[in-house]
């Protein structure tokens, strides 16, 4: 019998003698649509900035397209983990699509960049209510001697759709318009609400309180340090800049120094910290997040205005990354349950560092387009190296009253890492312009609507992009050292 079909034995709160698979499978619909929307807009970028925000030659208003999205992602994440242990996991996914499908209605109708920036904050809100649920529906449906192979699934669900996304968002862009990139949501929105209602089990529910002082305390954090990243660059780093994103610090230490003083419930458990592999796959997702949001960037624009390639030309150099991770994260997984994981995170990290390095090497005006097909394939195999082992790791020893909690905070911090990537990347992008191309916030007006550079300043354009890579790069090395503090899981111990 496959590893799918198999009824396996559910942990507690879960159904008994349930198979987990039809529901799991139904979930990850969902999951790879909001998944998707946070990649999709980085093809799309031009064309937005082309249609509602010409006047201007800075990047960072587009990029709030995605800010925008990642930070009403990232901040409620923490609670709507919490309302799934506490409502049960189905009823707020279900709560969560809607929103997020009718979100996406309002992203393809906006006339004004402000609009489209509002309506994806909604998205991100809806996507943080779903996120977690998977999760935990994993963690409480499947024993942990073989969650790694839902994991796989939940892995290269992740892995393909956030590179799915550019290819998709290039089709769309160049047949319909980018508006189409979330007009398309609609359809899938409404399927995966049916199979989620049909599918999913009502699982147990946990009595729970919510910290709205930690709530309050953790938005706050999060949004002054990432505004002030995100425009940073815009202010020329004015003192008022700095004293923002020190200010989110000194929120963010008071928002841990209150959870390890709360009496009743905290919004996040420091005891689940105290298991080693919880912690360090947090560290490691975070940088996970940070640098697949930040690679793309750099990569839509080299190919599109320093190459000329069209959205779609773009998003087919990509190919052999989405095909090879999402045939390999299953695998991974089935494997997971019976190794280290240090065995598998540890290569797929380097070669991501591999990869991306490789990109920065091809990205000038010289070298052929198609050679940036070998890099894409190294980091398609990384993919499947990262996502589904990190988060076996990270809930493989979580308790069923902590699922939805866990859940939350490990997806809070891939997003907090996306949201920082996103935004230092713009950062670093600006600044490298600047540097190769001085005068190129006024200069590059003209390029960022969506036409090829002229090639006098390809080049100096392309150094830039380059030299931006290396950023995500360096992040994802620093993961790779930590992983390997990783301990080895308690089932493989006992054999």
């Amino acid at each position: 019998m496959s590893e799918n079909t198999r009824t396996v034995r559910a942990p507690e709160g879960a159904t008994p003698n349930a198979n987990p698979w039809p529901a799991l499978w139904a979930l990850v619909i969902g999951f790879f649509m909001i998944l998707v929307d946070t990649t999709i807009v980085s093809v799309a970028n031009p064309a937005i900035k082309a249609a509602l925000d010409p006047a201007t030659g800075n990047l960072d208003n587009v990029v709030w397209v995605t800010s925008s999205y990642l930070l009403a992602y990232a901040v409620p994440l923490l609670v709507t983990g919490r309302l799934g242990d506490r409502f049960g996991p189905k009823n707020i996914y279900l709560i969560g699509l809607a929103i997020f499908t009718i979100a996406s209605l309002a992203c393809g109708l906006s006339g004004s960049l402000t609009a489209l920036i509002v309506a994806r904050a909604v998205q991100g809100l809806g996507a943080a209510m779903m996120t977690p649920q998977t999760m935990a529906v994993i963690t409480r449906t499947f024993p942990a001697e073989r969650r790694g192979a839902a994991m796989g699934l939940w892995g290269a669900t992740a892995g393909v759709a956030t590179l799915v996304g550019p290819l998709a968002g290039g089709l769309l862009v160049d047949g319909f318009g980018w508006e189409w990139i979330f007009f398309v949501n609609i359809p899938v929105g409404v399927i995966a609400f049916v199979l989620a209602w049909r599918l999913v089990p009502q699982l147990e529910t946990h009595p729970h309180r919510f910290d709205i002082v930690g709530v309050i305390l953790s938005a706050v954090a999060l949004f002054l340090i990432v505004f002030g990243l995100q425009e940073g660059e815009h202010y020329d780093w004015a003192p008022g800049i700095w004293l923002m994103i020190a200010a989110g610090l000194v929120v963010l230490g008071v928002f841990i120094w209150t959870q390890s003083r709360t009496k009743s419930e905290p919004l996040v458990p420091l005891e689940l910290f105290r298991d080693r592999n919880f912690a360090i796959s947090n560290l490691a997702i975070a940088a996970v997040g940070f640098t697949v949001t930040s690679m793309a960037l750099p990569t839509a624009f080299f190919t599109q205005l320093a190459r000329g390639l069209t959205p779609t030309e773009s998003a087919l150099l990509l190919v052999p990354m989405a095909i090879l991770s999402g045939a390999l994260a299953p695998v991974a997984g089935r494997i997971l349950d019976r190794v280290d994981p240090r065995l598998l995170l540890v290569p797929g990290l380097g070669l991501m560092v591999v990869g991306l390095v490789g990109y920065a090497l091809l990205m000038n005006t010289e070298a052929p387009v198609l050679l940036l097909l070998i890099p894409a394939a190294i980091v398609g195999v990384a993919n499947a190296g990262m996502w589904g082992p990190l988060a076996t790791t990270a809930t493989r020893n979580l308790p069923p009253r902590q699922a939805g909690a866990g859940s939350g905070i490990y997806n809070t911090t891939r997003t907090v890492g996306s949201v920082v990537g996103s935004s230092a990347i713009a950062a670093f992008m600006q600044s490298r312009l600047e540097a190769n191309l001085p005068g190129a916030g006024d200069a590059a007006g003209g390029g960022f609507g969506g036409e090829a550079m002229p090639p006098a300043v390809a080049e100096g354009f392309s150094a830039a992009m380059a030299q931006a890579m290396l950023l995500p790069a360096i992040v994802i090395a620093a993961a790779a050292i930590v992983v390997v503090f990783l301990k080895r899981p308690a089932h493989l111990v006992r054999r």
